[in-house]
């Protein structure tokens, strides 16, 4: 069981926010004394609710992970290079890094469930874009629409998952959210496939466009009222913050391609320094943009740290195998993709189970159990013999897909109970951060590994992967050791 302190367990009106509700939806959901989400009625889970945000959930991981099949053909029909195609999928994940903070910060004012409505006409608006454009340029930027979005939704979805599952659900509810974006991962190559096969890439976007109308039909009639915060948002601050993320993500991206080493360190160490001044300009605030107040709060911040560390172990996996299958083991792109497909497909498999657990069980059981059946996963790869059948391959994604599911829900869960209710919101965008800059950091020590390493690359990359996740799994178990120590309190 994770540890509470008793601040966050029992807030006293005397240092809530004060709060006002706006409902989006004929709702009784029994308001928290410290201005959080509000909880199911009668301890319920309110599944009219939960079906328009895992859509939501859906249709965010769908715009992003659609598009890279397609990179050849954008590439061909738009008469951009093939590196430069690459920036169709950037530019989302890098308008999605730079702004989930800052979103989180405006939901406070907003209302997480307006929040994500609003998202869903972000993604509608620029999926209309994409699909209508006839230059590179343009794509790119409506790409950054479709990120601005999708950052509406992430860095709200596990504050509202905490608002339609009550506490003693919230472990299945999180592993649901898991399950739906492992699926979207899953699937996302054949919808691509699929309508490439009888359409122009440019239905890559259109598609979103009927999906997304009734996603948001529903989300308006069944979203519950969530309170917002009448709490000043100062623009410094979310400058330093898109400053931050954008050259870090940026500059790391540059270094690691060796095209413009220059360029590239001067980035980094701008976004480095950024950073500095963002933590400098909110040290004596109440609520800061960069939630430093939670990450010194030793739940909250080894759960984050153990986020990020499984994320970056999962892409030194998932950007590094296809070349690994191809290259070593002799398959096609076709039958790397299907093999490919165990991993979410273990994830899936394994979902159920895991909500169940997730609400008995605490992450410094399960998510050092799942991490270290990750490592495993990837080890058993990394010695697979290279004649080896498909099914011989494909059992060891698998089982580290599985190990993944029993990381990731705990954990998201570690990482909820830490924050206090009326906090939800950054706790969900820090979730969502920790995802996305793991992933990218994995991204690039890929992208170093094979710049630099001329032969054995893609096995180095499992051997990294391997490290990273019993890493992990090492700093998860050190929970059950620190569970006596206090927690700090967080206004």
């Amino acid at each position: 069981m994770t540890l509470r302190h008793p601040s966050v367990s029992a807030p006293t009106a005397t240092t809530s926010p004060r709060t006002t509700e706006r409902s989006t939806a004929p709702a009784t959901p029994q308001a928290q004394p410290d201005g959080g989400p509000p909880q199911p009625a009668g301890g319920k889970v309110r599944y009219s609710a939960v079906v328009p945000l895992f859509m939501a959930v859906l249709l965010s991981v769908l715009d992003y992970a659609v598009a890279n099949i397609a990179l050849p053909t954008i590439s061909g029909a738009l008469s951009v290079s093939q590196a430069e195609s690459v920036w169709v999928v950037n530019a989302y994940q890098l308008a999605n890094a730079m702004l989930l903070l800052p979103l989180a910060a405006w939901a406070d004012r907003l209302g997480s469930a307006r929040l994500c409505q609003a998202g869903l006409v972000v993604i509608m608006l620029g999926s209309a874009l994409c699909a209508t454009t006839s230059s590179f340029g343009m794509l790119v930027f409506a790409r950054i629409i479709q990120g601005a979005g999708g950052a509406c939704v992430m860095s709200v979805s596990a504050a509202l998952v905490r608002s339609v599952y009550p506490p003693a659900l919230l472990g299945r509810g999180l592993a649901l959210n898991a399950l739906v974006t492992a699926l979207g991962f899953a699937i996302s190559p054949a919808v691509a496939s699929l309508i490439l096969s009888v359409a122009s890439w440019r239905w890559l976007f259109l598609f979103n466009l009927p999906y997304g109308v009734l996603t948001l039909a529903l989300a308006l009639r069944f979203f519950p009222a969530t309170p917002v915060h009448a709490n000043s948002m100062k623009a410094l601050p979310v400058v330093l913050n898109l400053l931050f993320f954008g050259g870090v993500l940026v500059g790391a991206d540059l270094l690691a391609h060796g095209n413009a080493p220059v360029a590239g360190w001067a980035t980094l160490l701008g976004g480095v320094g950024c950073l500095l001044a963002l933590l400098h300009v909110q040290r004596e605030a109440q609520t800061p943009l960069l939630p430093v107040d939670l990450l010194r709060k030793w739940p909250f911040g080894l759960a984050f740290t153990v986020c990020f560390m499984g994320y970056m172990a999962a892409n030194f996996f998932m950007v590094s195998i296809p070349f690994t299958l191809t290259g070593i083991f002799g398959r096609t792109a076709v039958q790397s993709g299907l093999i490919i497909m165990l991993w979410p497909l273990g994830m899936v498999l394994a979902g159920p189970v895991v909500g169940r657990l997730s609400d008995r069980v605490p992450a410094a059981v399960l998510s050092t159990f799942g991490l270290g059946v990750v490592g495993v996963g990837y080890l058993l790869l990394r010695v697979t013999p290279v004649v080896a059948a498909d099914w011989n391959i494909m059992w060891r994604l698998g089982l580290a897909g599985i190990g993944f599911a029993f990381f990731v829900a705990p954990n998201n869960k570690a990482m909820m109970d830490a924050a206090p209710l009326h906090r939800s919101r950054s706790a969900s965008a820090m979730l969502s951060v920790a995802r996305i800059m793991g992933q990218s950091t994995g991204a690039i020590f890929v992208a170093l590994v094979m710049a630099h390493v001329h032969n054995g690359a893609a096995l180095l990359c499992l051997d990294l992967g391997v490290a990273t996740a019993w890493g992990a799994a090492l700093l998860s178990l050190s929970r059950a050791g620190l569970r006596l120590i206090p927690a700090r309190p967080v206004s």
